[in-house]
């Protein structure tokens, strides 16, 4: 199916998230994706497309410097759902300390997002022409304007954010009634969960976000940068689907 234009698109910010995504399906069909860090925004997501019976891939932008408990919440997830992923090429973490010398997350956490999370996600969205993902307005200032569809130069596909306007609290109560599994990282101060040397906890008084890459000025991975790609940052060679083992 052809890709709309942004004329066509209907009134997306009045519709709630099982709209939009029922919406993104019938105009995308299988070209629609949705990305899983396995964070609470992911369950959600998870069980929502699910439960609508929506049979797109679910894509896994594995660092590999993940949480043991993200981890063991991903497997609790596909259990209950019973999905398989896509899996996008990504260095090993000694190559990369090989090219680029230790711990580049310590001396540029831009080059090792761009290295482990947005080159694997080129990569990954190549067969697809719409991408969906748990962003909320509320969860930093970077965020807050943040649109329910909007066209990604960088990634030359739609984006979707279905919960884009929903609050913590609304997440944390779909979860509970919905009995969904969860990272239970978030009971214990951990808001925002991303890569372990790059992760810490969150008191309540601070923003949502702020535990990840504490103490630097960096707010945001590059994956949802709205720039268009360098021309250093071209298409790894292999596709998401040639290293998913699906």
């Amino acid at each position: 199916m052809a890709t709309p234009s942004p004329q066509q698109l209907p009134d997306v910010e009045s519709l709630g998230a099982e709209d939009l995504l029922v919406w993104a399906y019938e105009e995308f069909g299988d070209r629609l994706c949705l990305t899983c860090s396995w964070q609470k925004q992911s369950s959600v997501l998870v069980h929502m497309v699910s439960e609508l019976g929506l049979p797109i891939d679910f894509v896994e932008l594995d660092t590999q410097l993940f949480f043991r408990e993200s981890y063991e919440t991903r497997d609790r997830l596909i259990e209950r759902y019973g999905f398989s992923l896509v899996r996008p090429h990504v260095i090993t973490v000694a190559e990369q300390h090989r090219q680029e010398g230790p711990n580049l997350w310590e001396r540029d956490p831009d080059r090792c997002c761009h290295i482990r999370k947005v080159e694997p996600l080129v990569s990954a969205l190549e067969p697809y022409d719409a991408w969906a993902s748990g962003i909320r307005r509320d969860q930093s200032p970077s965020r807050v304007a943040t649109k329910k569809v909007e066209w990604s130069e960088r990634y030359g596909v739609w984006k979707l954010h279905p919960v884009a306007d929903w609050d913590e609290k609304r997440v944390w109560a779909y979860i509970k009634v919905n009995e969904i599994p969860y990272n239970p990282l978030h009971e214990t101060g951990y808001r925002s969960i991303g890569c372990i040397p790059c992760t810490r906890p969150t008191t309540p008084e601070e923003e949502e976000r702020a535990g990840r890459w504490a103490g630097s000025d960096k707010l945001e991975c590059g994956i949802h940068a709205p720039s268009p790609l360098g021309e250093g940052a071209s298409k790894p060679a292999a596709s998401a689907r040639d290293a998913s083992g699906d």
